[in-house]
């Protein structure tokens, strides 16, 4: 028997011999060549099948998963037909008299460490997408089998060093019980696939794959981020029962789906969902959200080759509205800029991407990019109940721009004869340290603040979540955070205004306690985590949590408050 640890990533016991899911071989020779017409041929040809087959798993993905996960290979697509990947590989088979496969893999290569060395995870990510798709590309060119892993028929646990998004996207359920790879994150495509798939998952275990052999048997759970191989009777029977618990577990979960989030002495709170596209809204009805705290709106941009236009920023809102009936709907203007790249605008390449040229300081530096999104809000905002959010704020004078933007455009439509709703309210983001620290000023004329804790504490605390190194430093209970979050909460409340959170730590079991004690009011979160958040919320008292505030915010250590909570509510 042997254990691993890695990255808890889709929830859930797994028990099952190993499959390993080994990349195939691409080694190839770097030859000098006499027709380059005869080489862009070849890469055309490679090209054309490698999009014939991603169209085929987008289908069958858009009806396994959905249309969000489908959306991914569209983005596969565009990385085929990207003049700016495309281009330079035919320039060097044409100037430099090398063969496609050599084409291919120098360019490929550097777009990848491009993206690899970028401070934002889920950009880093991207590397894997290009890494993905010009992989398929080059076993066509050397001829050889791409790996099928719709073709497996027997229970198995897939072992890789990585899972592609196309193929987790192959993955029966029937028979792929769970995953383990050596490498990957939370919020890689294959874990975020993993997780609508419901299928367990650990990621990056770092040598999972030099660890199992052929039918080894497996235990993955995706709970405590732990990999056992060759377990002992004894712990399969253990997990058999921690399976049985947990599917129980989500029995009762489900029975809540439709109930208000209520403290176990009648104090209600709302249990909101962040979703990135309209299709996300499916699974947070399915799991109980009581509303939407956090739609990320810059999806809508990326992945494709020029700005969303009006209408389909109209029609992208007013789907998740009505989706949504009367249920509150709070819109994040575009935070694009610094380390999310758009290829079709020409963004300054910054040292310090995090605080740098981004959110509202891009929008409104670039109106004609944010009157549009404004517009087509304005518009959907008769199909149900909106709320919109300005992220990155950090003074009242932007703030005070963003919302005159918002109210020039309003009246521009009212005076077109479109209707626009007259109960929007308009709120911000806190997560620069300045706005909460003068959070009294801003309640005065915000109708709502929504803290992002995931930059709040790296800014708070001077330590880029990223860097290892510093990554001890990430900390969502120090006492600095949860006396920013109270002072945040305090003057809001002193104006009558509401507070969400709609960062990773709104669904945090360790920090929702502390957060009903502060007063939150709305806690945005991944939309599986809503019934476990709600199960938790029942059996605590707000009262009882209020009490502990004082204690909690004078506390000196992170560790020191964690310590705290454990012993009040376990």
């Amino acid at each position: 028997m042997r254990k691993i640890e890695g990255i808890a990533a889709s929830t859930g016991i797994a028990i099952a011999k190993a499959y390993e899911l080994k990349a195939p071989e691409l080694t190839f020779e770097n030859v000098t060549i006499d027709n380059p017409d005869k080489e862009t041929e070849r890469l055309d040809e490679a090209l054309k099948i490698s999009k014939q087959e991603l169209e085929k798993i987008k289908e069958h993905t858009k009806n396994e998963i959905g249309d969000e996960h489908a959306e991914i290979f569209s983005a596969h697509l565009l990385v085929l037909s990207d003049p700016e990947l495309i281009k330079p590989m035919k320039d060097k088979i044409n100037t430099d008299k090398v063969n496609a496969e050599a084409a291919l893999d120098e360019v490929a290569n550097m777009f990848i460490d491009m993206f690899k060395n970028m401070d934002n995870e889920y950009m880093r990510e991207r590397a894997a997408d290009i890494q993905d798709v010009t992989k398929r590309v080059m076993a066509h060119l050397l001829g050889v089998n791409f790996p099928d892993p719709a073709l497996i028929d027997e229970q198995v646990v897939v072992i890789a060093n990585d899972l592609t998004p196309s193929d987790t996207a192959q993955l029966n359920r029937e028979f792929v019980k769970g995953f383990a790879t050596d490498i990957g994150g939370r919020t890689s495509h294959s874990a975020i696939m993993a997780r609508s798939l419901e299928i367990p998952a650990v990621v990056g275990t770092k040598n999972i794959t030099t660890s199992v052999s052929k039918d080894d048997i497996i235990i993955v759970d995706g709970m405590e981020g732990i990999v056992i191989i060759n377990p002992s009777d004894e712990e399969i029977e253990s997990y058999r029962k921690k399976q049985e618990s947990f599917a129980e577990q989500q029995q009762e979960w489900a029975k809540l789906k439709d109930e208000p989030t209520f403290t176990s002495d009648g104090e209600q709170v709302e249990l909101a969902a962040n979703i990135g596209t309209p299709a996300d809204v499916e699974g947070v009805l399915n799991n109980g959200g009581e509303g939407i705290g956090l739609y990320r709106t810059e999806f809508l941009y990326m992945g494709k080759s020029e700005l969303p236009t009006e209408e389909e920023q109209y029609e992208a809102y007013t789907s998740v509205l009505e989706q949504m009936g009367d249920k509150p709907v709070v819109v994040r203007t575009l935070d694009v800029g610094g380390d999310k790249e758009l290829s079709y605008l020409d963004l300054p390449k910054e040292l310090n991407p995090f605080l740098g040229f981004r959110a509202i300081r891009f929008c409104l530096e670039n109106e004609h990019v944010f009157r549009p999104q404004l517009r087509a809000l304005l518009r959907a905002s008769v199909h149900g109940n909106l709320k919109i959010m300005f992220p990155m704020i950090a003074t009242l004078e932007e703030f005070r721009k963003a919302k005159a933007l918002l109210l020039d455009e309003k009246e521009a439509l009212l005076a077109e004869g479109v209707k626009v709703s007259e109960d929007i309210e308009v709120g911000i983001m806190v997560e620069i340290p300045s706005t909460a620290v003068i959070a009294r000023q801003f309640a005065k004329e915000v109708d709502f603040f929504s803290i992002g804790t995931n930059d709040l504490i790296q800014y708070t605390m001077a330590a880029d979540r990223m860097n290892q190194q510093v990554s001890y430093l990430y900390q969502p209970y120090n006492p600095a955070i949860l006396n920013l979050i109270h002072t945040v909460i305090e003057a809001a409340h002193k104006e009558g205004k509401w507070v969400g959170m709609c960062g990773e730590m709104a669904g945090d079991s360790i920090a929702i306690p502390i957060l009903l004690g502060l007063g939150l009011d709305e806690f945005s979160m991944s939309a599986t985590s809503i019934l476990p958040a709600r199960t938790q919320i029942l059996n605590l008292s707000k009262k009882e949590m209020t009490s502990f505030k004082e204690q909690l915010l004078s506390m000196g250590t992170a560790e020191e408050v964690v310590a705290f909570v454990k012993e009040k509510t376990e």
